[in-house]
């Protein structure tokens, strides 16, 4: 992975999200999902004002584009990325991987991850 150094992650909640996006990847596929093909996929951040700010500054070494700020009603800040990507099972487990190691490099909590089913007509 490009830009900052793998940090250790939390292998339980590794397994849990990736039990969370199999959920998902089931829904994308009900709804004619073509995993194979490539979309942006968004992929959501939450933590304080400083880490969430820390993090924009590495969006880019990080591979992803920055996509805006949010807030949180518990006062916590939102950072929205995107990357390009396809939803096979392994990419979609690299890039939450990836996620969870930014969680801890940066000091924020990962928050999970969107993107449009690609069904190949007009997408």
């Amino acid at each position: 992975m490009s830009g900052i150094p793998e940090a250790p992650i939390d292998l339980m909640k590794f397994a849990m999200e990736i039990a969370a996006d199999s959920d998902v990847l089931e829904d994308l596929a009900a709804n004619g999902d073509i995993a194979t093909l490539v979309r942006p996929i968004d992929v959501h951040f939450k933590g304080s004002e400083a880490a969430v700010q820390a993090l924009r500054a590495d969006v880019e070494a990080l591979g992803f584009r920055f996509v805006g700020f949010g807030a949180y009603e518990d006062g916590d800040s939102a950072i929205d990325l995107q990357i390009d990507g396809t939803t096979q099972p392994d990419a979609m487990a690299a890039l939450t991987r990836k996620a969870l190691e930014i969680e801890v490099s940066h000091g924020v909590e990962y928050d999970g991850w969107g993107c449009e089913a690609k069904t190949g007509k007009n997408s």
